[in-house]
């Protein structure tokens, strides 16, 4: 039937041209992606991604992205309902937004609501029962789907190489995911052509989250010899023990478990562990580009790229041993920043890049303007009953003038326990500088008591980058430290565009 449609359309183009269709969204998702990418780091990385590389180079490239919190489930909740982790009062895997903060309407949720069909295929929201009641339900038109073999993929060890015979055999889950998103354009392509029903496609994957698993034609891909070590492996000098984080997540596999390793500050795993672990994950990009690939094609060939806004985003960043830390949960710029793009058909077509610093919450609201539905307004102080609004700036503007006046400032957060007792890590990013307070925070009113103070940190990235050393103990930064814990004490809506 999609055939007949796109006939129509492209031999007797009048017939269609009357009201112009809505535009359809892609909104494709990858979990524990830094911004490991050409279209981010230039030729700083060796990561292969052609597909990406490709959608990059027609789309509003972001490079300053960052998110709200760097772990899943909270990451994924703030950006999915343009809200912040105070506000959605989720700061764990097991946390459900719509019990905790408030009802709020998600990106998904408000597409429905405007119209549109709306599917969701792997991982969008955190999965199951107590984080999303089992994919927030109340977003979807269409049946949830989740790959049905997801588990014969389980692994002890941290990374792993698949055979051709294997994956031939059993396809993996994200091969599965985006055989499901080829199928479910092909069920679309008809309504989306004629103008009947635009759709708003969510497809997620699950890597390059541990373990790396990937079909072993990768490895080729990346030579042992390409490989290198961080050149920081090492705490930052002055670093409070407040913004450390045991990384837990990777200890748990056999294989790291048996090298006893402990995660203390300055500590890290072998040197040869190192790079067998880096060509993993780069290797475990590559894969999931491939995937990407197979999915823009198949846009393509049904007829439906003119007309359909592809979102690409990571859910947060990952440590691959940069100052001896791995994974996220923590305030780092390695956890923090993720990589961000939108292409908008007729808009973004010849490539825009912006070094402006954009948040994760800004995707819902540029989602919205970008699609032509009606504007998001500005959340009050207390939104707890309001279904929609945001906490975030529609960063559509950017697409007219990447170098426009912007944000001055990029909030994120992470809870963590301190001796014992609860504490949140609040941090800032300008374009100059990463200012981090951790401080007491009561779980029972959801309150930060910015006078009980566990540690300060201050990043100087015009000469310090990867973050090595803290200064916030430099008296020449005296000035610039008052200024940073204003902004950070004021929070976000002192530093709107």
């Amino acid at each position: 039937m999609w055939i007949w449609a796109l006939l129509i359309a492209t031999i007797f183009p009048s017939i269609t041209q009357g009201a112009e269709p809505q535009k359809n969204v892609l909104f494709l998702v990858v979990d524990d992606l830094r911004p490991e990418l050409s279209a981010f780091k230039g030729d700083q990385t060796i990561v292969i991604s052609p597909n990406i590389d490709q959608l990059a180079a027609k789309s509003l490239v972001l490079k300053s992205a960052y998110v709200q919190q760097s772990i899943c489930g909270p990451s994924r909740t703030s950006l999915l309902t343009g809200r912040r982790p105070d506000t959605t009062l989720v700061y764990d895997l097991n946390t459900y937004w719509r019990t905790a903060g408030g009802d709020f309407t998600t990106i998904p949720q408000y597409f429905k609501e405007n119209g549109y069909r709306t599917a969701g295929l792997g991982k969008l929201f955190h999965p199951g029962y107590e984080a999303s009641r089992n994919d927030d339900p109340i977003s979807w038109t269409d049946a949830y789907y989740h790959p049905p073999d997801k588990k014969f993929w389980a692994t002890d060890e941290s990374w792993k190489a698949v055979t051709e015979a294997e994956y031939q055999a059993n396809p993996l889950p994200d091969t599965q995911i985006a055989d499901e998103a080829i199928s479910r354009l092909n069920d679309m392509v008809s309504d989306a052509l004629d103008g009947t029903q635009p759709f708003f496609l969510s497809v997620g994957f699950h890597k390059p989250h541990l373990p790396f698993v990937f079909p072993e034609e990768y490895l080729d891909w990346y030579p042992e010899s390409d490989i290198k070590l961080p050149d920081n492996p090492y705490a930052p000098v002055d670093m409070p023990d407040a913004a450390w984080s045991v990384y837990g997540e990777l200890i748990a596999y056999t294989d790291i478990n048996n090298l006893l390793v402990t995660g203390d500050i300055n500590t890290t795993i072998p040197d040869s562990k190192t790079i067998e672990l880096r060509r993993a994950y780069y290797a475990t990009i590559s894969y999931i580009d491939g995937e990407i690939g197979r999915i823009l094609e198949e846009l393509e060939y049904l007829g439906l790229s003119n007309n359909t806004i592809v979102s690409f985003f990571g859910d947060h960043g990952f440590s691959l041993g940069e100052h001896g830390e791995w994974c996220k949960k923590t305030n780092f710029e390695d956890a923090v920043h993720a990589p961000m793009m939108l292409h908008v058909p007729g808009e973004t077509d010849g490539g825009i890049v912006s070094e402006k610093l954009i948040e994760f919450v800004d995707i819902f609201p540029s989602l919205v303007d970008a699609a032509g539905l009606p504007s998001l307004e500005l959340c009050p102080e207390d939104s707890s009953n309001n279904a929609t609004c945001t906490e975030g700036s529609s960063f559509l503007p950017l697409i007219d003038d990447p170098d426009r006046t912007w944000k001055s400032g990029a909030f994120s957060q992470v809870q963590v326990r301190i001796n014992g007792k609860n504490a949140m890590g609040y941090t800032i990013r300008t374009e100059d500088f990463r200012y981090t307070e951790w401080v007491r925070f009561n779980t029972k009113t959801n309150t930060m008591n910015w006078k009980q103070v566990y540690g300060v940190e201050l990043y100087d990235h015009r000469i310090d980058p990867k973050e090595n050393v803290n200064r916030a103990t430099d008296s020449n930064y005296d000035t610039d430290i008052v200024t940073l814990s204003t902004m950070l004490h004021q929070g976000w809506r002192y530093s709107q565009p």
